[in-house]
């Protein structure tokens, strides 16, 4: 039996030694094409040399030199940097580990700067497995079951699957508020602008713009959840600015660092201000590697171009994607900005989802065309495209390639 919890759900059984690029090798020696980049983390691909370099350089300087007790100067650089490339008047900021604490660091400063107890989170989203981020979570059961009772406080609104949605997701919005939690009472909406783990379901532009109008009309803080869609994963820096939005808070992760485990919440100087000194902290918050891993990340995003390319990408991706689509029936809705891509495996006639196919799908996609994927979406049956940013065109058409081999292998209906 093996010494290791088995609480962790797996993609695969794969044990990995090697990662380069999009590419990571087993201990058998087979290469695979990850196009999971560790759940849209390695926004760089594995083992960037500029990446390693730096966390190299910093491993020699300090691996831990806590924020309490001392500073080192990662803490502001990385701070500034993020200053010039976050939305707006957001110029301050506070580390911590993982998506999970920072959306809950989030939410206490929301709570703190405005005293009020509630927050309003949206179907079919995803902020994380704490129990306060559990409660938050409504995209699937398995992440809340067994684990209530749950933090009180959180209502859930409707979540628009496409423009035609949003007026009666804007109305349901306005029922919560005016039927469970009194604007008086709500501290905070904190939203996926791309759900993640709900299915890579983009939130229409016109939705995003009427729960800020919203927010700002309460004085409720809007925070943008941008763990997963931030860092250029979206073909922008973060997915806000597609709306020409300026979240009041905005929480960072996941791609921040190419996979060292580092995170962020940031707000403008006069709400951070008014976070009480110690109400609020971390040991492990700000780690300097961390800070050295995420500033070299940021250099390979914002180099000339760089964005620019992951667009490109994207384009040719969907475009492959219906291209398949117009051979097989049960592939549809295709969707999601950049390379936040999600397309549907459902059944022919009903348009039910399929999540039985999705998952055949997937591990032909493994075995025998030596592709990894993942699914999303409440009933399992999203596939979602989420390769590292620096993935090529030849790199695209091989995934392509595999999943249209993995669609033909699965049809029951030819």
């Amino acid at each position: 039996m093996s010494p290791l919890a088995d609480v962790w759900f797996r993609v695969t059984d794969l044990e990995v030694v090697e990662g380069r690029g999009c590419r990571v090798r087993a201990a058998d020696g087979t290469t695979y094409l990850d196009f999971t980049s560790g759940i849209a983390v390695t926004s760089t691909g594995h083992c960037h040399p500029r990446v390693v370099q730096a966390i190299q350089e910093q491993a020699a300087r300090f691996i831990h030199a806590q924020v309490n007790c001392y500073r080192h100067p990662l803490l502001e650089s990385l701070a500034a940097r993020l200053a010039e490339l976050t939305p707006g008047s957001i110029d301050t900021f506070f580390f911590a580990n993982s998506g999970a604490e920072a959306t809950e660091a989030a939410v206490k400063l929301a709570k703190q700067v405005t005293g009020r107890p509630h927050v309003v989170v949206f179907q079919g989203s995803f902020h994380g497995r704490t129990h306060l981020t559990m409660a938050m979570t409504t995209s699937k059961t398995v992440y809340r079951a067994g684990h209530a009772p749950l933090p009180s406080g959180i209502f859930v609104a409707p979540f628009p699957a496409d423009d035609t949605e949003v007026d009666a997701a804007l109305e349901g919005l306005d029922l919560l508020l005016a039927g469970q939690s009194a604007p008086a009472e709500t501290a905070a909406m904190v939203i996926e602008p791309v759900l993640g783990e709900g299915g890579y379901l983009p939130a229409p532009e016109r939705f995003l713009a009427g729960v800020a109008e919203r927010c700002e009309r309460h004085g409720i803080l809007f925070v943008a959840d941008e763990v997963q869609t931030g860092f250029g994963r979206t073909g922008r820096m973060f997915a806000v600015e597609a709306a020409g939005l300026e979240p009041d808070v905005i929480v960072l992760a996941k791609g921040m660092a190419s996979g060292f485990p580092i995170s962020a919440v940031g707000a403008p100087a006069g709400l951070m201000a008014r976070w009480p000194r110690g109400s609020h902290g971390g040991t492990y918050g700000g780690n300097p590697i961390g800070c050295a891993a995420a500033l070299a990340t940021i250099e390979v995003l914002t180099a000339p171009g760089f964005l620019d390319a992951v667009v490109a990408r994207g384009d040719r991706l969907r475009a492959g994607l219906a291209a398949l689509a117009q051979a097989d029936p049960g592939l549809c809705r295709i969707r999601g900005p950049g390379l936040m891509v999600g397309c549907e495996l459902a059944h022919p006639g009903t348009g039910r989802p399929d999540p039985e196919r999705a998952a055949a799908v997937l591990e032909h996609c493994r075995r025998e065309g030596r592709l990894l994927l993942m699914t999303a979406g409440t009933w399992g049956h999203v596939v979602r495209w989420m390769p590292p940013l620096v993935v090529s065109d030849a790199e695209i058409d091989e995934a392509l390639a595999a999943f249209g081999a993995a669609l033909t292998a699965t049809r029951t209906d030819a």
